[in-house]
């Protein structure tokens, strides 16, 4: 009986050990796990600090490094700057044979300098003729054109051309004026302008834009000048002008010259020849 009854205490001892056996394992291991883990956030946290510290230390090498070639590059500058000022300063100098040539040089260049002043000397002297010869052609030529009516009486007493007044509209037909015919194409009245055509000497002519007071000059085979058109006032579809034309043609300066000669430019009674005063022919407004 008591054989019996310890057999049974005896198992239950070995579940019991084994039980506590299993559990002292579990907690090692359990224990273990845990060390694992933490060492390896520790190692985690130890290689991240690593990897920020190497950045840095790159960072300040590449800092390093760029200070070491700007400080490389001066030295290079002023190792060459030196070797130049050595070269120069051992270079012979040009004899008296140098001198000379630079000196004649010298004289050279300042020989063209003073031609080419005397040039451009005297071009400006021509323009400034050139200019005076324009103004007095401008001059000469303003005088000789009417702005108004009374402008042109006063040219007419002049007694050198033959004045006609014309007031012309805008039409298909030509008008008789002296001795052109004209016919009004265009009135500008912004730009103060006309197209006109002509008809000189049996042929039709076309003159376009015509400023305001621009004289238009046509030369005829019977004139000894040219005679002039010039427009004097531009309105809507009309304008208003003259015709200058010499006074004497020239087949008749030719004969008046001739007939001079053989009677000394008297008349039957012995009086000198008199001229018969220009008239001014005008034409009505329209």
């Amino acid at each position: 009986m008591l054989e019996s009854a310890s057999l049974p205490q005896g198992a239950a001892y070995k579940r019991i050990a084994a039980g506590l056996a299993a559990v002292a394992l579990a907690g090692v291991l359990g224990g273990y796990a845990v060390h694992e883990h933490n060492a390896a956030q520790a190692l985690a946290a130890k290689n991240q600090q690593a990897a920020v510290s190497l950045k840095e230390q790159r960072a300040e090498l590449t800092d390093l490094t760029s200070k070491v070639n700007v400080l490389v590059a001066r030295e290079q500058a002023a190792q060459q700057a030196a070797q130049a000022r050595a070269e120069a300063a051992h270079k012979p100098r040009t004899g008296v044979s140098g001198g000379r040539h630079v000196e004649s040089r010298w004289q050279k260049m300042q020989s063209q300098i003073d031609a080419q002043n005397k040039a451009i000397a005297q071009t400006q002297n021509e323009l400034a003729a050139t200019q005076g010869d324009l103004n007095n052609t401008r001059t000469e030529l303003t005088g000789s054109i009417a702005h108004t009516h009374d402008e042109l009486v006063l040219l007419e007493k002049r007694g050198q051309k033959n004045y006609t007044e014309f007031d012309i509209v805008k039409s298909r037909e030509f008008q008789r004026e002296g001795p052109f015919s004209v016919k009004l194409r265009k009135a500008n009245v912004k730009h103060q302008y006309a197209d006109l055509d002509l008809i000189v000497d049996d042929r039709t002519l076309t003159q376009k834009h015509v400023n305001l007071y621009q004289p238009v000059m046509f030369s005829t085979p019977d004139s000894p000048q040219p005679v002039q058109v010039v427009i004097n006032k531009i309105d809507k579809n009309h304008i208003h002008g003259y015709i200058a034309a010499p006074r004497y043609r020239q087949s008749e300066l030719a004969s008046a010259g001739n007939g001079a000669q053989q009677t000394g430019a008297q008349d039957p009674d012995g009086g000198a020849v008199q001229v018969a005063e220009p008239t001014l022919q005008t034409r009505p407004r329209q």
